[in-house]
């Protein structure tokens, strides 16, 4: 790869978030220079289903060469960045708590339909995190059941019918962040669990997941000494291409959590943290704050390690590769499509099916 292309590409690893309702100046000058691998939306982008959809095509269209994710935490529950006249839906618990995996079809349908209206193409869920800690503070009812075979089931179910509606789910958070006792958004948790448990209960649901074929899966901020006396999860080779890729098989895209939580930056700075979870194997990392600062030196960062390390290059090479193949996928025809108008989209979103899904989930909560 020559340095001229690889500035031009590497941006590609990137998802960021950025500030207010329109593409910043200054994003879209960093995907001019590096590329970009695409946006994540929060609640702080989102003002309407029409500005919504106007902002996705700018996204996706950011870099003419390659299309970009246009992706949202849209979960359900109380992680849920699209709200009404989206359907809001109740948490995940209440699909396991019903055990019934045509309501589960039925949710990811509807879900994958309202998405699509207003240009989501990845989404990041199925959580894939068993609720075995009642303490846990992050993860509670987001997380689809208690038991792991519920979990893998219900979780393969929304994998399978959101991406047969054209939106990339990604299963979080390998290898597992449901039995902690604090949050990774504030600090690196402890999971003590033998390797015999985390194989056997733990990895379960993403196994499913990777039989169904899920495009992407987020890594965990977590710190198992039993995998990896040294890193977090996110940061380590051995969890992340040692265990996910080789042991479990995944060949799709692997996308770390938000670089900027606490459980890792409070002991390593950004662009240090972009290169090792790259050179752990990752294919992407999120950036979300929306310091475009932050992300530009996380960028250069990776292009400096490629000039020095012909090894990291290979590994750069392998991620947008990687990237390259998931976006043909889902992004074929998605990235291109203008904007739906406002009728279309008021008949799309939050409609009576839609709605009743959403009834019969609650009947569970």
């Amino acid at each position: 790869m020559s340095p001229l292309s690889l500035r031009r590409q590497i941006g590609q690893l990137l998802i960021a978030g950025f500030n207010g309702t329109s593409l910043p100046v200054e994003l879209r000058s960093l995907s001019r220079e590096f590329g970009l691998g695409g946006g994540i939306l929060f609640a702080r982008n989102i003002e309407a289903p029409e500005q919504v959809a106007e902002l996705s095509y700018e996204i996706a269209r950011l870099t003419p060469d390659m299309p970009g994710w246009v992706s949202v935490d849209q979960e359900g529950g109380r992680v849920a960045r699209l709200k009404s006249p989206f359907t809001e839906w109740p948490p995940m618990a209440t699909l396991g708590r019903s055990g019934d995996t045509t309501l589960a079809e039925r949710f990811a349908a509807a879900l994958a339909t309202e998405l699509r209206a207003v240009g989501v193409t990845l989404d990041y869920a199925p959580v894939l995190d068993i609720h075995t800690n009642p303490k846990n503070p992050v993860i509670g009812d987001r997380a689809l059941a208690e038991q792991a075979r519920t979990v893998a089931d219900l979780g393969a179910a929304i994998v399978r019918v959101l991406q047969q509606h054209g939106v990339a789910a990604c299963g979080k958070h390998f290898p597992g962040h449901g039995d902690t006792s604090t949050d990774s958004h504030h600090e690196l948790p402890l999971i003590e669990h033998p390797p015999e448990l985390l194989r056997e209960r733990e990895l379960q649901p993403f196994r499913a997941a990777i039989a169904a074929g899920v495009a992407c899966i987020m890594t965990a901020h977590v710190f198992i000494p039993a995998l990896d006396e040294q890193h977090p999860a996110t940061l380590s080779k051995r969890i992340v291409t040692g265990l996910l890729r080789e042991e479990l098989g995944f060949q799709g895209v692997i996308i770390s959590d938000d670089l900027e939580m606490k459980a890792l930056a409070a002991e390593r700075a950004v662009p240090d943290s972009a290169v090792e979870a790259i050179e752990a194997g990752c294919d992407a990392v999120l950036i979300c704050s929306g310091d475009t600062n932050a992300q530009a030196a996380a960028v250069e960062a990776l292009v400096l390690r490629v000039e020095k390390d012909r090894g990291f290059e290979r590994r750069v090479e392998d991620a947008l590769t990687r990237n390259r193949r998931a976006k043909e996928r889902f992004l074929a025809t998605a990235a291109g499509a203008a904007p739906l108008n406002t009728a279309a989209l008021r008949r799309l979103l939050g409609q009576d099916a839609h709605q009743r899904t959403a009834d019969d989930m609650a009947r569970f909560a």
